[in-house]
């Protein structure tokens, strides 16, 4: 794993906002004018450019001094751009957010007073609303089935109001709040997932050493996202995604939970394609997971890091999965009271 190093005390803000930035057009200034109006006064931006052709990030950076930029010559990656920005960030926390997720005003504010309010937890995930229609959610934190399949829970689904903070199994990468020496110390986003499942896998790994992760349900963003183009995702994100799903599987799962569940895995596997095959769009998915196999070697290799610092037991794992199936096959939300 690329770890990222120098887990210096940080000086400066309470909060690190970190956004990276990749084609982003015009979303990027409305996120931004978003972060600017939050009531919590005390946090830096950083931007972390992958070499995107628009400018967005350098017009940003310049109309705003405050604003701190960094520049790669090529796309690393998300995972690889966000460790960039938190070893460059000088708050406690650092409060990842998408570049097309708009936070509310009082956003930040909320998860720092869950912070507060939770001492003994690090990792905070956010209620995040379609942009285009905020009656509907774009997520309740991300649940994990007992299948090893994770998905965005609610998503789509019609947003609930009011309800109370609870655990889920890992934060949505695109909006979520964590302590900046935890996420460098158990080695930041997976850098060889280059981008999607790298929040699950941290989320995971996360629960490997005992840390779990509290929903802030009145922590709102909305969020772009593939609602704009009908929750149909591009080939990039389908091959990408069904590669490191795999991968996430292989390397975080418990022995005894893996043998387990693989059955499982195996059928649910089949099914998403079935769903593929009826959408004329076998093909990608079928490459992902192939990829994922001839290169399982990369999974074994991060299985071995993964492992050798678990402290949490299989069955403290598995509590912490969704064990009904139409969870999975629904996108429903799955938080445990917290207690």
């Amino acid at each position: 794993m690329a770890r990222a190093a120098a887990i210096g005390k940080p000086l400066g803000p309470q909060v690190s906002v970190v956004v990276v930035v990749y084609e982003s057009g015009p979303t990027l200034a409305e996120c931004l004018a978003a972060v600017r109006a939050q009531t919590y006064p005390d946090y830096e931006i950083i931007l972390v450019d992958n070499a995107s052709s628009d400018r967005t990030a350098q017009a940003a950076a310049q109309a705003d001094p405050a604003i701190r930029l960094i520049e790669n010559p090529r796309n690393l990656g998300f995972a690889a751009a966000v460790n960039q920005g938190a070893r460059a960030a000088r708050g406690r926390w650092l409060a990842l957010l998408n570049p097309d997720a708009f936070a509310e005003p009082a956003w930040l504010a909320r998860l720092v007073a869950a912070a507060t309010a939770n001492p003994r937890v690090h990792a905070f995930a956010s209620r995040q609303l379609m942009a285009d229609d905020p009656t509907r959610l774009d997520g309740l934190g991300d649940v994990m089935a007992l299948a090893g399949y994770p998905f965005r829970g609610g998503y789509t689904h019609k947003n609930p109001g009011a309800i109370e903070p609870g655990w889920v199994f890992s934060a949505c990468g695109g909006a979520m709040l964590v302590e900046r020496e935890l996420f460098l110390r158990v080695g930041g986003f997976d850098e060889r997932l280059f981008c999607y499942c790298e929040d699950v896998d941290l989320g995971y790994r996360l629960r490997l050493v005992g840390e779990p992760t509290l929903l802030v349900p009145d922590a709102v963003v909305r969020h772009v996202g593939s609602a704009s183009t009908g929750g149909r995702r591009s080939d990039f994100a389908v091959f990408h995604g069904t590669r490191n799903r795999f991968w996430v599987f292989v390397k975080n799962t418990p022995a005894a939970l893996f043998w387990l569940t693989l059955p499982l895995h195996i059928l649910a596997t089949l099914v998403l394609f079935a769903r593929h095959a009826t959408r004329g769009e076998i093909a990608t998915p079928v490459r992902g997971l192939a990829s994922g196999i001839r290169n399982i070697g990369v999974a074994l290799e991060a299985r071995r890091e993964a492992q050798a610092t678990r402290t949490a037991g299989s069955w403290a794992i598995a509590r912490a999965m969704t064990w009904n199936p139409l969870d999975l096959l629904l996108r429903r939300a799955f938080i445990q009271p917290k207690r």
